[in-house]
């Protein structure tokens, strides 16, 4: 149970990384962006500059699809998950291939009881080609983790770590567990 409680640690400490969407200009949607885009925590300001670009600009349909996943971010780390959710729904309606959707949708859900939801979710953005595999590959390895599924995690945890070197985190969680 403690390897589990640790992966939970892990995944809060992996989720400001969310990928957000482009969006360029100087305007409402931009700073949206430029704010999920940033690691620090967002102001209620901040999410209604990401409202007013919703309601006021004329967002092409890619603009408004990154406006709502952004938005969803920003939520997500004030720890409005389930707003943030309404946001990812939403983009996805618009955009069934909006990767980050799928990817950020998956670290809300994993915050959830039945982390096995997330699964799907994290196999979608991989599918639809998120910017972030990285990210998608430690999302499913805190899932199946969570759900008990040990050996997928570990793969999961080292693809992570193939893909960012770098990253410390999935090496953290790798260091955790021994193949036999």
């Amino acid at each position: 149970m403690g390897k589990f409680l640790f992966a939970a640690a892990a995944l809060l400490a992996a989720s400001p990384a969310a990928a957000a969407v482009t969006v360029l200009g100087n305007s409402s949607a931009r700073m949206c962006y430029e704010a999920a885009e940033s690691r620090g925590t967002p102001s209620l300001t901040v999410i209604r500059t990401c409202d007013e670009a919703m309601r006021s600009e004329a967002l092409s349909e890619y603009d408004r699809v990154a406006t709502l996943v952004n938005r969803g971010i920003l939520k997500a780390r004030l720890g409005h998950l389930e707003e943030a959710i309404v946001d990812y729904d939403a983009a996805l309606e618009r955009d069934p291939s909006e990767a980050e959707a799928y990817l950020n949708k998956g670290f809300a859900l994993l915050r959830f009881p039945d982390a096995s939801l997330a699964r799907p979710l994290f196999d979608s953005a991989l599918e639809n080609k998120t910017r972030r595999p990285e990210l998608a590959y430690y999302g499913r390895a805190v899932a199946n983790e969570l759900s008990g599924e040990v050996r997928a995690a570990y793969e999961d945890y080292r693809q992570a770590s193939l893909l960012n070197p770098k990253w410390r985190d999935p090496k953290a969680d790798l260091a955790r567990f021994s193949v036999k």
